[in-house]
């Protein structure tokens, strides 16, 4: 029988100038982890905002103490820098993360945990992505791409719908800063053997807010740090071939 239930849960999302969706995804995490575990905790991480995103999330804390917390990282990290704060921060054996924008439904969380019967890490792929063209002709060439240099068996490398073991987070130092963040904790993972399976997750559109992950800027750091990424996983491999080969 599948796991229904996890014993501890943390819980986080990247926001940046989500005042209109922050409030609303930290009540929807309170309830799926509610319902899924038996401890939690949910975590946003404020990246820098310029709106009042920082402000409701404190606020949120102040009326959950000891469920919310609200950190803020300033200046602004970008995307991966404030995936690698909500990874440091969480505190629980099992950590899940999404976006701050809504665009999932965090009650889905069930099926990753349906898949750690025969996983180690989670992940969910966009089931019809409700993006615009450019970004789905984006993700699909980035796809080919990754997984041909890491060996990757998953086919939505960037969907912000993960759940993934605390034990790997503190086993590595996580490099990127960038869009390039999922790549490297799948890579990572696979890198020490680690069983990765997915399943189809609903994506819906964006009602408030804008997306900031077609920017040509953020797209051109992550080509450059993704083949720095792999140069120094190879080397890693070199100095340690004991883990090389291991099974995803």
């Amino acid at each position: 029988m599948a796991m229904s239930r996890l014993p501890e849960l943390s819980i986080f999302f990247p926001c940046y100038n989500e005042e209109a969706n922050v409030e609303r995804v930290v009540r929807a995490a309170m309830e799926a982890a509610g319902r899924y575990a038996d401890r939690f905790e949910v975590i946003v991480v404020n990246d820098g905002s310029r709106d009042r995103t920082g402000e409701i999330a404190e606020r949120l804390a102040a009326e959950h103490p000891g469920v919310v917390r609200a950190v803020h990282n300033q200046p602004n990290l970008g995307y991966g820098g404030a995936v690698a704060r909500g990874l440091r921060e969480a505190r629980y054996q099992w950590i899940f993360f999404t976006d701050g924008d809504g665009q999932f439904d965090i009650r889905e969380l069930d099926k990753l945990i349906g898949l750690l019967e025969k996983c180690d890490f989670a992940v969910g792929y966009r089931m019809n992505r409700a993006d615009p063209l450019i970004r789905k002709i984006n993700a699909y060439c980035w796809g080919v791409l990754v997984r041909a240099l890491f060996g990757l068996k998953v086919r939505d490398i960037d969907c912000a719908f993960k759940l993934l073991p605390k034990s790997l987070v503190d086993q590595i130092e996580l490099r990127s800063h960038g869009a390039l963040i999922s790549t490297e904790l799948l890579a990572r993972a696979r890198y020490r053997g680690l069983r990765i399976a997915e399943i189809g997750v609903n994506h819906y559109p964006r009602t408030a807010g804008q997306q900031t992950g077609a920017n040509l800027r953020v797209i051109l750091r992550a080509f450059k740090e993704l083949f720095k990424l792999r140069r120094h996983i190879r080397s890693e491999a070199l100095r340690d071939p004991a883990r090389r080969n291991k099974p995803q």
